[in-house]
């Protein structure tokens, strides 16, 4: 995966950002919506692609296109920088191999301890019982 690649496929639209600014938000345009055409990308191989669409399904629209938005800044040019870190974040999560499971048994001093609170849980229990009965 190479990242400069990537960012150079990307495609970005700046919009009015929601919520509280005052003045300020409502004639800027400070909300950055980036746009990724995964299945049209060059910069990956069809190997990433797969795992990517299936890792981001959520993500991705009914036409292949990835979408991601940040509007955390009154900046642009900083909703940009964020956007972009924050995808290639995501990227790099999605073609992480997990680790395989290693299968391990039990030692023989966690057997004897898991038997020993096995036997004192069931003499708790028998003292509860009516000595009569």
């Amino acid at each position: 995966m190479d990242e400069e690649k990537i960012v150079r496929e990307l495609d970005f639209k700046a919009v009015r950002s929601s919520g509280p600014g005052g003045q300020h938000a409502n004639k800027t345009a400070t909300r950055v919506e980036l746009s990724f055409d995964l299945q049209n990308s060059e910069a990956l191989n069809e190997d990433e692609k797969s795992r990517i669409s299936r890792k981001l399904a959520n993500r991705i629209n009914s036409e292949g296109i990835l979408k991601m938005a940040s509007e955390e800044s009154r900046s642009q040019h900083s909703n940009k920088e964020i956007v972009i870190q924050n995808f290639l974040n995501e990227i790099k999560g999605a073609l992480k191999k997990p680790k395989k499971r290693k299968k391990t048994k039990p030692t023989r001093a966690s057997k004897i301890k898991r038997l020993k609170e096995k036997k004192k849980k069931a003499e708790i229990k028998a003292n509860r019982k009516d000595p009569l009965k």
